[in-house]
């Protein structure tokens, strides 16, 4: 009873009731349909061998940017994704709102982490090579990777966990400065993942494209459902404080 007290007061005093998460984000089933139809489109592509020319075009274009600023924040985007960190970092957010009294935050950021099986799912389907030996000329940088390649698993993982973070931010920072600068952060880490792991030579690019597809419906399905639950148990709380 306590934590629920706890937790309804840092919802009056520090956060912006107009900004609920019963409020915002709401995505629409034609965004969501366009997604996986689109998804479907590639998957048929790769799965016929006829995006081999095109992606690795594009991985080369990407790696003659050899700047070094830009060879380093190619590594650091892809850092977290790589374990042991990938199996520390999100149970470790899920236990910090666990901590500040959101139960049901916690429970849902660590629900989001289960992105990954999707990866799992159409790897095992699709069985795609990573870049090789079948193209020398494609720089591949060293790193504890493994399994198959379609589609990113780092990119699916990264909209789950870091995605569904990015919609709690918005969705329920009141100070505009934090919210504006949480929710950058967190997008230009979304926005890179994907070339990143082109870039260092792990996945195609048609391998990313398929998993931003398939994560953001994953996500805009997963907020759904995280908003209506959140909409009863607020109405539950306005129940009995009256």
């Amino acid at each position: 009873m306590a934590s629920g007290r706890t937790t309804r007061g840092l919802l009056r005093s520090e956060y912006n009731q107009d900004q609920l998460a019963i409020a915002r984000g709401r995505s629409g089933i034609t965004i969501l349909s366009l997604f996986v139809g689109l998804f479907a489109i590639l998957f048929t592509i790769v799965r016929k061998h006829r995006s081999a020319a095109i992606d690795a075009a594009i991985t080369l274009r990407l790696q003659r940017r050899r700047h070094p600023v830009f060879n380093r924040l190619m590594h650091i985007v892809s850092w977290p994704g790589f374990p042991p960190q990938s199996r520390i970092l999100p149970p470790a957010l899920a236990g910090a709102l666990l901590a500040f009294g959101f139960k049901l935050e916690a429970l849902f950021q660590l629900l989001a982490w289960g992105s990954g099986g999707i990866s799992f799912f159409f790897k095992v389907i699709m069985q795609r090579s990573r870049p090789g030996p079948d193209f020398p000329e494609i720089r591949i940088a060293v790193a504890r990777i493994g399994g198959t390649s379609f589609p990113s698993g780092h990119v699916l993982n990264y909209i789950g966990v870091y995605g569904f973070l990015t919609y709690l931010a918005h969705t329920w920072i009141h100070p505009r400065l934090i919210r504006r600068t949480v929710v950058a952060l967190l997008g230009c880490l979304l926005a890179l993942v994907g070339p990143s792991r082109v870039y260092l030579g792990h996945h195609w690019f048609t391998d990313v494209t398929a998993s931003y597809l398939l994560g953001f419906s994953w996500l805009m399905a997963f907020t759904s459902v995280y908003r209506r639950i959140k909409r009863w148990q607020v109405d539950s709380w306005r129940t009995r404080d009256r």
